[in-house]
């Protein structure tokens, strides 16, 4: 399940731009999936300036932890909150109430260096 609406990056991270030109990200439904029950969320603090391809967090499951990787550059605005007392979103719905950060990106044009659903489709399908 790869909402076409969404780009993506080789590591699993989704990105969408909202209304006010913020980007908003988290991990796919693939990824949630191959890391089975979340039961921790690590994320940056509001503030914090993030660059594309860094860690910036971290997603712990019952099998193992991963990093959690910036898909373009900015300035955090956001994290989800919700997650430190429900992990559990990010399994039960990746691309809505499990979204992760919210960045003030400082390069937009970035987004179009992204993966289209089609070309991370035929990432996970080689997987």
């Amino acid at each position: 399940m790869t909402p076409d609406e969404l780009s993506y990056t080789a590591d699993h991270e989704w990105l969408r731009l909202n209304d006010s030109g913020n980007a908003v990200f988290g991990i796919t439904d693939y990824a949630q999936d191959s890391l089975g029950d979340i039961v921790y969320v690590a994320l940056p603090a509001i503030g914090a300036e993030l660059k594309a391809g860094t860690s910036c967090g971290e997603v712990e499951s019952t099998k193992s932890v991963s990093d959690l990787f910036v898909p373009i550059d900015g300035t955090v605005v956001a994290i989800n909150s919700e997650l430190e007392a429900s992990p559990e979103l990010v399994n039960s719905s990746p691309y809505a109430q499990g979204w992760l950060v919210e960045l003030e990106p400082d390069a937009p044009q970035q987004i179009d260096d992204l993966l289209s659903s089609t070309d991370y489709n035929a990432i996970i399908d080689q997987a």
